[in-house]
């Protein structure tokens, strides 16, 4: 077999593609099909040699890839030329040679055919398209005006030119710009833009960039996050936007890539022990200074000068494309990203996100087989999770310094393609209910009510299908445990807002236990760390997701928290029923363990009549009376207090809340001495809470102060309600909620001021 040197290019095995890889570093001129004609002329060359692959990679510095589709129109055209080539009898015009009467014209139509079949076609396809074109005219008007001895000479040639320009016409390329092609030069290549857009990479970066914008595409939006811009488009044909990014190390300078290349090589040959991923933050900040004394010696040596600031952006890079994840880190920087989704066979398909202003998005990155692979072992080493045949699933967390992500990660068996990727961006800050009323997510009467119930240490499980926002309505109600109160979060998969909570000042301690899909692992399982936390002393319980053998010891919890603190957690169920199906069932709980279960708050996406849009909503908040036996449901044990009006996109309050009609909500007013027996007072204090909700909500909007609505001040919010109400009623005796609600409203008329003058 001819060495890569000898021959050109180099054949090599990427998942299940063939891909053609050519170096082009020697070359004098930039390696792209569509500007130049001898890139083009040389790759067919190559592909005559070699047709089966699906990309060509040219590298030179950069790494210009061009995707499958573009690989097959020139697939066809080396074919169609082999096939010409190969007929040599009729490039010779043999068939019209021994005919007395072509003698005459045979020089000039050679020379003719052979200018476009031997030239243009590999190098012009386009050129040798038009090219027939105009010669088939030429030779028609020429055939109108020859002595009858010559018509049926001319005739053959026609015919031959005439059998070339069909065959041409039908490929690809052709169909593609045939419309475009009037006027068009012999020479002028702008037009095979239109046909050929590589994805351009540093030859340091594996996972392939897009960096071209689309020709067609309409420009729906255009920001930037850190040193990244994105531009989402609409395309013409695809139901989904694209999503365009264009990340700081696709606008460096040849020099800068350079050094990057040289910096990353002397760095490879330290690869990271397993032990060293214990502390990735430690480990980043380690292999940031280290790439930043290199960048610096070897800008030194090449005489290029960069700045401090240059220095920090260059090493960051290097960071991520050495021990970091890439373009995946780039993604999760923008805030707006919900998920990310990298599908299989990895290589052949672009990576996929949930926008928060657009859904469902595809977007300009296209993943690479040796970054896939990288991934898996760092995600593997960071979560100390087997990922292997026996193990196909692996559940973790990435905690980067600008993001957190949830991390699915399935392979080989249950995956034919091999590795697949999904990972659930999370709120750089902690969601609050102020916020999820200005999304409409709920209003004001449910944050008022879940304030109330959260107040009264009620146990609540937060339930919906999957991506319901339910995490994060739970994440949001641990705002509302008052700070002085200790909180004990348990989660397999690390999600709750634990570490922003503790900045702000919280009494709360995690627990990350074993995942219900992991057989290995050095971690305990969820039940045994549910019965662990109920040894730690008196404390709120919060636990991620119920999903298997820890719902006996939650609602051991349940039992044995009652009435102290507030029990709560997420599950998967679309409807109170659902969820009593889901715990009694599925997770075999007796039914008579599920009445410990208080209220059930169900959330669901609801989507547009186009079902081009959806919407998270709060669809129900339901109390699980006591007196049923066997089936709530049958036996009315489920009671709505609130309840979604799609007509009116909200929720509403049910007459049985409006008439006083709830065990639980009496329940918590008979441990409260100004309350008991006074429906009035307790509705009050409801309204109380949502009427400073809606108030925080309106005076951030008109204010043009959202931070208002983020964790911190909410968080003060609360703290000053639960304080003035204390003093109030410690003055006057009982609870004066229009006296409570004045003074509040004065505080945050003060605190707005006071931010406003910073």
């Amino acid at each position: 077999m001819a060495s890569e040197q000898t021959r050109g290019y180099l054949i090599v095995k990427e998942g299940n593609e063939n891909v053609m890889r050519i170096n082009a570093n020697a070359w004098s001129f930039v390696p792209n099909l569509e500007s130049n004609p001898l890139v083009m002329a040389r790759t067919i060359d190559y592909l005559i040699e070699a047709p089966d692959v699906k990309r060509v990679i040219f590298s030179q510095r950069r790494n210009y890839s061009y995707n499958e589709d573009q690989t097959m129109m020139l697939i066809e055209i080396a074919n169609l030329y082999k096939s010409l080539v190969r007929q040599k009898k009729l490039l010779s015009l043999g068939s019209l040679a021994f005919r007395n009467e072509a003698q005459p014209f045979l020089e000039n139509w050679r020379s003719g055919l052979h200018n476009i079949v031997i030239n243009l076609l590999r190098s012009d396809p386009l050129g040798a398209y038009v090219e027939l074109k105009r010669l088939i005219r030429r030779e028609r008007i020429l055939l109108e005006k020859l002595n009858d001895e010559y018509v049926e000479v001319e005739k053959g040639f026609i015919e031959i030119l005439e059998d070339i320009f069909f065959r041409l016409g039908k490929t690809r390329l052709i169909s593609l710009v045939k419309n475009q092609l009037s006027g068009y030069e012999i020479g002028d290549r702008s037009i095979y833009t239109m046909a050929f857009r590589p994805s351009i990479t540093p030859d340091f970066v594996f996972t392939q960039l897009m960096i071209q914008h689309p020709l067609d595409g309409e420009v729906i939006d255009s920001y930037s996050f850190g040193k990244s811009d994105v531009t989402v488009y609409k395309v013409p044909g695809d139901i989904k936007y694209l999503y365009h990014v264009t990340p700081p190390e696709f606008k460096l300078t040849e020099e800068k890539y350079e050094l990057i290349d040289l910096a990353r090589k002397v760095l490879a040959e330290h690869k990271p022990r397993e032990d060293e991923f214990l502390d990735p933050e430690r480990m980043r900040i380690t292999f940031f200074n280290i790439g930043k004394d290199l960048l610096q010696e070897l800008s030194e040596n090449r005489n290029v000068d960069l700045s401090l600031k240059e220095l920090d952006e260059m090493a960051w890079i290097l960071v991520r494309y050495t021990i970091g994840f890439g373009l995946i880190e780039v993604l999760l920087e923008d805030e707006k990203i919900q998920d990310i989704t990298i599908n299989g066979p990895i290589g052949q398909t672009p990576v996929f996100i949930v926008h928060g202003d657009y859904d469902e998005c595809v977007t300009n990155i296209m993943p690479s087989v040796e970054d896939a692979d990288s991934w898996a072992t760092k995600f593997r080493i960071l979560s100390g999770r087997p990922l292997d045949e026996a193990n196909p699933v692996l559940d973790t967390e990435l905690i980067l310094p600008k993001a957190r992500a949830r991390v699915a990660v399935i392979q080989k068996p249950l995956n034919p393609h091999g590795l697949a990727y999904a990972l659930r961006r999370h709120r750089d800050k902690p969601w609050t209910f102020p916020l999820f009323m200005n999304n409409n997510m709920i209003n004001d009467m449910a944050a008022g009510l879940l304030s109330f119930l959260i107040d009264g240490s009620r146990t609540l499980l937060f339930a919906g299908t999957r991506s319901s926002g339910k995490t994060s309505l739970l994440g949001s109600s641990l705002i509302e445990i008052m700070r002085k109160y200790r909180i004990i979060t348990i989660e397999d998969t690390l999600e709750l807002p634990t570490e922003s909570l503790r900045e702000l000042g919280y009494n709360i301690q995690s627990m990350k236990v074993r995942s219900a899909l992991t057989k290995g692992g050095t971690e305990i399982q969820a039940d045994e760390g549910i019965r662990t936390s109920l040894r730690m002393g008196d404390s709120s319980l919060i636990v991620g997701e119920i999903r298997s053998a820890e719902a006996f010891a939650l609602y051991e919890a349940m039992r044995i928290g009652a009435l102290a603190n507030v029990v709560a957690g997420t599950i998967h169920g679309d409807s109170p029923y659902g969820v009593f199906d889901r715990v009694v069932n599925d997770l075999k709980v007796p039914a008579t363990s599920f009445k410990a279960t208080d209220v059930i708050i169900i959330s669901n996406p609801v989507k547009s009549p186009d079902g081009l849009h959806k919407w998270r909503r709060v669809m129900s908040i339901t109390e699980v009376r006591k007196h049923w036996k066997e089936d709530p449901l049958e036996e009315k044990g489920f009671v709505d207090l609130m309840r979604y009006n799609p007509t009116e996109d909200k929720l509403e309050l049910t007459q049985d809340l409006l008439n006083g009609e709830s065990d639980i909500i009496k329940s918590i007013a008979g441990r409260v001495k100004e309350w008991a027996g006074d429906w009035e007072a307790i509705w009050e204090n409801i309204e109380l809470r949502a009427k400073i909700k809606k108030t925080l909500v309106e005076y951030a909007n008109r204010t043009k102060r959202l931070d208002l609505l983020e964790a911190g001040f909410v968080i003060m919010s609360n703290d000053k309600f639960h304080m003035i109400s204390d003093h109030i009623r410690g003055e006057v005796g009982h609870l004066d909620s229009k006296r409570i609600f004045f003074e509040w409203d004065e505080w945050l008329k003060k605190e707005i001021r006071k931010r406003t003058l910073k």
